[in-house]
């Protein structure tokens, strides 16, 4: 089978590391990939095709048969890259664009949630500064979460713990354009208590599957300081969710979701990513992704036992009702390494180098349970160069989070590029919980 992947970073090497884990796989082509592409073997090849450039991508499918096609980031999803596909016969995991206004409006999904009577923060929504300012000093209790509609690359959220902060940030969004485009209509919700947690699901529109639970890491600094980014790091699963959690979840936000995305005549088909607040074992949602989240990827797809490939016809063919997922009893752990000045202004450029032998494969030449997944890289000239914010996933399997984190660590500790910047803290919730009960 030939199998397209479309995106760069970390989350597309790991979905391409798990289906070639399947003898069927022919040829896997990333669009437009990294420099990482070239340690996953012979079957893998980047292809000079961005992520948006939907006509290139469809002509491309079409002249290599592509036989299932998957995508990574949001900005095709809101081009309607899977409406074009189905149009022309081909088979893609995503939803299609009117399905995807569940992240590309968060607007649109606090309506939606809204109507369906779905567990959410309280809201309300503005297109203009004045109005928006004018209900702002209305408001006597802090922090609140002020959010743009639109696709910000995970960083359109800013918590404001003051009424000063708040019109500052109103003054940012609508004067300065801090958010772009994205920022034309935004959302000012209630703060809402409790630990962050996100679950996976993926579903041929009426069945779907679970996939582990998982916690990122969005601040920048140590302890949660800092600005958003596009996440630090990752472990699964979440202890916060637990089975009672889940089944609520189920009950509560997947069924009810699915069931109105149907009745609204936009059944909802392909990943979606469900963002959680859990305060007292009830579970609201924070936000909705349309795709596999990044780096939360990097850690469900290495405990996922089916065959992935499996999967993936089972949705695309209506039939996930007809299998069964099987997770591994272990846990995973990703550290994000990332340029110096990220999420802010950040170089380029940087040679990677290792040591011991370590060529920075997307699967490890350290040890058998740690895969060092790819993002902003290139290999130029026999060389691995750092090419975005975030540069490297360090990711490890095992039986415990503490084994999982340290072999991350001891992982990163034979990687070098200047500036290397990452969190030393992940997973420091779940290990102050299990502290705490022993």
């Amino acid at each position: 089978m030939n199998i397209l992947i479309i995106g760069n970073g970390a989350r597309e090497q790991a979905l391409a590391w798990s289906i070639l884990k399947d003898n069927r796989v022919q040829k896997i082509y990333l669009a437009s990939g990294n420099g990482g592409t070239r340690e996953l073997g012979a079957l893998a090849e980047n292809i000079p095709i961005k992520p948006t450039d939907i006509d290139a991508l469809l002509t491309f499918a079409k002249e290599k048969n592509i036989d299932i096609t998957i995508v990574g980031p949001e900005q095709p999803l809101e081009l309607g890259i899977a409406n074009r596909f189905e149009a022309q016969g081909l088979n893609i995991i995503a939803p299609t664009k009117e399905a995807a206004q569940l992240e590309t409006s968060k607007a649109f999904a606090k309506a939606f949630m809204q109507r369906h009577n779905i567990p959410t923060a309280k809201f309300v929504t503005f297109t203009n500064h004045l109005e928006a300012k004018a209900y702002i000093e209305t408001l006597t209790t802090f922090p609140i979460v002020i959010k743009a509609s639109g696709l910000a690359a995970g960083k359109g959220v800013v918590i404001a713990m003051h009424k000063g902060d708040a019109l500052e940030t109103l003054r940012a969004i609508f004067e300065e354009r801090l958010f772009g485009e994205a920022g034309s209509e935004i959302i000012i919700e209630e703060f809402m208590q409790g630990e962050e947690a996100s679950v996976f699901i993926i579903t041929d529109g009426t069945h779907y599957k679970l996939f582990p639970s998982a916690q990122d890491h969005k601040r920048i600094g140590e302890g949660d300081i800092g600005k958003n980014t596009g996440g630090m790091g990752a472990y699964a699963p979440a202890p916060v969710v637990t089975p009672e959690v889940m089944q609520k979840v189920e009950m509560r936000i997947i069924q009810p979701t699915l069931r109105a995305m149907r009745e609204e005549g936009m059944p909802y088909r392909g990943f979606l990513y469900i963002g959680l607040m859990i305060n007292g074992g009830e579970p609201k949602v924070v936000e909705f992704n349309a795709r596999l989240g990044d780096p939360e990827a990097q850690v469900i797809l290495p405990l996922l036992k089916n065959s992935f490939l499996d999967v993936l016809l089972a949705a695309k063919e209506g039939r996930l009702n007809e299998i069964e997922m099987e997770i591994a009893d272990k846990v995973a752990a990703t550290v994000v390494m990332a340029s110096k000045g990220y999420p802010d202004n950040y170089t380029t450029g940087k040679v990677i180098t290792g040591q011991c032998h370590f060529e920075l494969a997307c699967y490890t030449d350290v040890r058998d349970d740690v895969m060092i997944f790819h993002a902003g890289t290139k290999f130029e000239n026999g060389k691995l160069y750092t090419n975005g914010g975030r540069v490297l996933s360090v990711t490890a399997v095992a039986d415990t989070l503490e084994e999982s984190l340290k072999a991350c660590y001891d992982a990163i500790a034979q990687i070098h590029f200047e500036g290397a910047y990452f969190r030393r803290d992940i997973g420091w919730r779940a290990l102050k919980k299990k502290a705490i009960q022993t």
